[in-house]
């Protein structure tokens, strides 16, 4: 895993994190917010990951 696969994976978890709390301390349609920024990083994490087994995968063949 290189340096910036590391660093995104990490900066997303913040994200979804950060996401997390706002959902918990806001109100009304902030609360929408919240939980879109936690999605955001969710996926945002999973397609770092995907990345990278897929290159990998395209090296190895």
């Amino acid at each position: 895993m290189t340096g910036s696969t590391a660093f995104f994976l990490a900066f997303s978890a913040l994200i979804a994190l950060v996401g997390l709390f706002a959902a918990g301390m806001a109100h009304d349609y902030l609360q929408f917010f919240g939980l879109a920024l936690f999605g955001f990083g969710v996926l945002f994490g999973y397609s770092c990951i995907k990345r990278h087994y897929d290159a990998r995968e395209a090296a190895r063949h």
